[in-house]
């Protein structure tokens, strides 16, 4: 009988393609699924991007390239940084990887072991968790209340922290509760955290350029007093509609960059080639269609929440940020998760079940408005049908 290390036995995964696959097997039946489960926009990736990918492979670049990534778009990431931040940032602090996880994974399996712990955002991203309890660290759940916009509270952040905290996850604007938390309590959560020098800091700012209401985002990088244990993660894959393109990139303090550069070697060798020049082409050309995107995402969540308010027994609090709702379902006498899957089953919407999310995910559920208004608007009729006629079992 095969064995496998017991660390496998914990490992999790990210049930939004579980939900997603299921979907796409009930329509492969012939029903009718509207899909407002995965966090992919719906939108193709903007031409001229696609363009200089192609470009890039009729000029020859068809081979290895550096294990951190070609220097002309490391300096681009900076250059990028610099502009929207006003950040200094050496292109040999960036790392470009495939995609947004792997710089999650790095950092936690450098952090992560037996006696450690980690603390985390609930409800958020599952693979945070996953991977914290794959390397056998504690994980810490730091909770996102409704009650606070789902922002973090800098207080009860710190008040977690302990002498066995190696790391703490930040992520703002939040998958999945479209939370954005304010400069003031960012501010407050960095002061307090000049009493814990040995904690490193990774911050997840994959939907920094996707906040509404006037709201700012907050990049980390901004405060000089953490920037030597702060690892910083973001990538192309939401603002230019590039999920399938699988990058991301870093920004790695000096003593751990080379530890992430060598994981880089001992596992993927390299990013994509072709790939870098379309991630290239998209922070130094034209910004328009990522800036209708973001527009787009900005009205539909007006149309998702009216419509979530008006649901029997559901109340949504309105996100400030990405493009998710995470509505409160708690009195619709349902559990979350069956509800999600009833819903699915039986009113054709696909959404996430917020326990999937965390503990403190009971009684919410996740929808992506990454579709169209229409099928927004059809999805909500479904719901509202499906809650008016169906009690929880």
């Amino acid at each position: 009988m095969l064995r496998t290390v017991a660390a496998f036995d914990r490992i999790g995964e990210e049930n939004a393609f579980a939900v997603l696959a299921r979907a796409n097997a009930l329509a492969a039946q012939g029903k009718d699924i509207i899909s407002l489960g995965i966090g992919q926009p719906d939108f193709r990736t903007p031409d001229h991007i696609v363009e200089a990918s192609i470009k890039a492979l009729r000029d020859g670049h068809h081979g290895y390239t550096a294990a951190n990534g070609i220097l002309q778009l490391r300096e681009a990431v900076a250059a990028d940084l610099h502009k929207r931040f006003k950040v200094g940032v050496s292109p040999d602090e960036v790392m470009i990887e495939p995609g947004g996880k792997v710089t999650m994974f790095m950092a936690i399996m450098m952090f992560g072991e037996p006696g450690a712990d980690i603390l985390y955002p609930d409800p958020g991203f599952p693979i945070y968790r996953s991977m914290i309890e794959f390397t056998g660290a504690r994980p810490i759940p730091v909770p996102m209340r409704e009650e606070n916009s789902f922002a973090f509270s800098a207080e009860e952040t710190l008040s977690l922290i302990t002498p066995q905290t190696r790391l703490l996850i930040l992520n703002s604007p939040a998958n999945p509760t479209g939370g954005v938390t304010p400069k003031s309590e960012v501010d407050k959560l960095v002061k307090g955290l000049e009493k814990f020098p040995d904690v490193c800091i990774l911050s997840d700012e994959i939907y920094d350029q996707m906040v509404y209401d006037g709201e700012q985002h907050v990049c980390l990088l901004s405060y000089p007093e953490i920037r030597d244990r702060l690892i910083l993660l973001n990538g192309w894959s939401k603002t230019y509609a590039m999920t399938g393109w699988r990058l991301g990139y870093a920004v790695w303090p000096g003593k751990l960059y080379d530890y992430a550069r060598k994981l880089a070697v001992n596992s993927y060798s390299c990013v994509n080639a072709s790939a870098q020049f379309g991630a290239l082409a998209a922070l130094t050309g034209p910004q328009d269609e990522a800036h209708k995107m973001i527009a787009e995402f900005d009205r539909r969540r007006k149309v998702v929440v009216d419509g979530l308010n008006k649901l029997p027994g559901v109340s949504c609090t309105t996100p400030k940020g990405a493009f998710y709702a995470f509505p409160n379902v708690k009195n619709t006498g349902w559990k979350a998760k069956p509800l999600a899957n009833a819903i699915l089953d039986e009113a054709g919407v696909a959404v996430i079940g917020g326990p999937d999310f965390g503990i403190l995910g009971e009684g919410y559920i996740r929808l992506s408005y990454a579709n169209s208004t229409e099928n927004i608007l059809k999805a909500l009729e479904r719901m509202g049908d499906f809650l008016s006629k169906r009690k929880a079992a």
